[in-house]
């Protein structure tokens, strides 16, 4: 347990440029603090402590505003920025070196009728390693974040995302199918880190784009509504005949 923390430590040095020493980290922290009372919960629920395991991850939640539950797995290298309103479900399983932000939700979709037939189930996602996940993003159900993937602030993923992908949008969707860059001649990951999900250079919103499509179909339409309206008016038009005074 004190060699994850150590890597947590590290890794919160590593990715955030405001954190200035480890005594920094460990005092001030309200992620170093979550996951030190997480590991300990997980300890006792291990154990099928889980009334004291329960009891411990309240307290945690209570003093930094994040809620992991003691049943929940996370790997080492664990960074929860800012933190605040982070809710990590039972079955959810974290690898190494993810990254989440604050308003995260790793929560489960199952109905809560019958809910005895869900225990010991698995309804919660699975993220793997390097997996980046911005403010506000809620992840449903037991899918699977593949790793170097990234979901984008506010986006709600409700099925795979593919290894190194990039997702946003309500349902989220993949805006860049590259994958994370290999060592030259090995079939391995060389992890770059994205804050909030997003790549440097930004990314499209899908659901934009459509809006943007809808908008441009619903013009011409307009327009060609338009112009039926004036030949229609101008075929129903009555013809006028000009009576001149030679006529009399």
């Amino acid at each position: 347990m004190w060699q994850s923390l150590g890597d947590d430590i590290r890794a919160i040095m590593a990715r955030d440029p405001a954190a200035k020493s480890k005594l920094e980290v460990v005092l001030c922290y309200p992620s170093f603090h979550a996951v030190l009372i997480y590991r300990a919960a997980h300890w006792l629920w291990l154990r099928r402590m889980y009334v004291p395991g329960r009891w411990l991850s309240q307290i945690g939640r209570f003093l930094t505003g994040i809620e992991i539950h003691p049943g929940a797995t996370i790997g080492t290298g664990f960074f929860v920025d800012h933190g605040m309103g982070v809710v990590i479900g039972e079955t959810a399983e974290i690898g190494n070196n993810v990254t989440l932000y604050h308003d995260v939700t790793l929560g489960g979709v199952a109905p809560s009728v019958n809910s005895a037939a869900q225990v010991g189930q698995k309804r919660h996602p699975t993220l793997e390693d390097d997996v980046i996940v911005g403010s506000g993003a809620q992840i449903l159900g037991p899918i699977i974040v593949r790793k170097g993937a990234r979901v984008g602030a506010n986006a709600v993923a409700v099925k795979e995302v593919p290894p190194g992908a990039t997702v946003v949008g309500i349902p989220a969707e993949v805006v860049n199918k590259s994958r994370p860059r290999l060592v030259e001649d090995a079939d391995q990951y060389v992890p770059t880190f994205a804050a909030y999900g997003l790549p440097v250079e930004g990314v499209d919103n899908p659901v934009a784009a459509k809006m943007a499509t809808m908008l441009a179909e619903m013009e011409a339409l307009r327009a060609r509504v338009e112009e039926l309206e004036a030949r229609q008016l101008a075929e129903e038009k009555p013809h006028v005949r000009v009576v001149s005074s030679c006529d009399d």
